[in-house]
């Protein structure tokens, strides 16, 4: 089965992405993709690949995915019959392969949180004492932004290193061919829009540097990535918009335009998709994290 590379954006140059999914069946295909992932599984049941792993899972399933690992979830042929009854619920949390690298390489008090993420390039299924112990931290996960996720993230990564509760999913012997979801086509097409997101961008000049005809184009991008194009750069946009609503020197209408967008309605609807925020709310949000923080170390 041909490995499909994911490009995973970060909203706002973050170094953790939380999402939550309650959806009627998993479906994200074989993949893999540089950054770790930790998938918690509430609500469903099916067969789990990671790997050259195949196991059944059901609900509590936690893993722990390291970078370049292949792997999916695939619920059961129950939830493809319309049962509405029948659901996903997980947490996925998915951190950059460079989290805290320094950290990680130059000091002690990292030296098990480095083991753990170095074994997680075979997978890593936690049993029932260790999920019960990180159950509450992952479910806040979803509650905390900023530098109060950081410090959350590195709660459960300890937990999980300290962990003796847990089965090593792909075998030793498993082959990482990274060179699987190169692909020169894809590369130049992503080169292009990390530089022009900020300008115009044409289906008819992005799929020309591909070598495709708009239509063919199209679904390469999205068998590649597992988004359209309009996705894709919408959430390269988003991200770089949090970065200025961050640094607050422009007004938001300004920042609508320097990412892109000409329509201050559509702006305004995208990022709220994308965040769960306002782009008024997210500045003020993070000034607020960033004042409580200023309090709690001040002397």
């Amino acid at each position: 089965m041909k490995v499909m590379h994911e490009y995973i954006d970060f909203p706002g140059g973050s170094s953790i992405k939380v999402k939550w999914r309650h959806i009627p069946h998993f479906t994200y295909p074989w993949h893999s993709h540089s950054e770790y992932e930790l998938c918690y599984v509430m609500e469903s049941y099916g067969t789990r690949y990671v790997g050259d792993s195949i196991e059944p899972f059901q609900a509590g399933d936690l893993v722990l995915i390291g970078s370049n690992l292949p792997h999916f979830w695939k619920s059961d042929e129950a939830f493809h019959a319309g049962n509405s009854e029948l659901c996903v619920k997980a947490i996925v949390i998915q951190f950059h392969s460079n989290f805290f690298i320094n950290a990680l390489n130059n000091y002690p008090e990292f030296y098990h949180i480095k083991k753990l993420l170095n074994l997680s390039l075979r997978g890593i299924r936690y049993r029932s004492p260790t999920v019960r112990k990180v159950d509450s931290m992952l479910r806040e996960m979803l509650e905390v932004n900023g530098f109060d996720r950081i410090i959350l993230m590195l709660q459960i990564l300890n937990e999980l290193a300290k962990s003796d509760s847990f089965e090593v999913l792909g075998s030793k012997a498993f082959p990482l061919k990274t060179d699987e979801f190169t692909n020169d086509r894809l590369e130049k097409v992503i080169n292009y829009l990390n530089f022009h997101y900020r300008e115009k961008v044409s289906l008819e000049k992005i799929s020309g540097l591909a070598g495709y005809h708009p239509s063919a184009f199209c679904r390469f991008f999205r068998e590649k990535t597992g988004k359209s194009l309009s996705e894709y750069l919408s959430e390269i946009r988003i991200g770089y918009a949090c970065k200025l609503l961050i640094e607050g020197r422009l007004t938001v209408s300004q920042v609508c335009f320097e990412c892109g967008y000409n329509n201050l309605s559509n702006f305004n609807r995208t990022f709220k998709r994308l965040t769960g925020l306002t782009p008024t709310g997210y500045q003020q949000q993070f000034h607020l994290q960033n004042k409580r923080m200023f309090t709690a170390v001040r002397p």
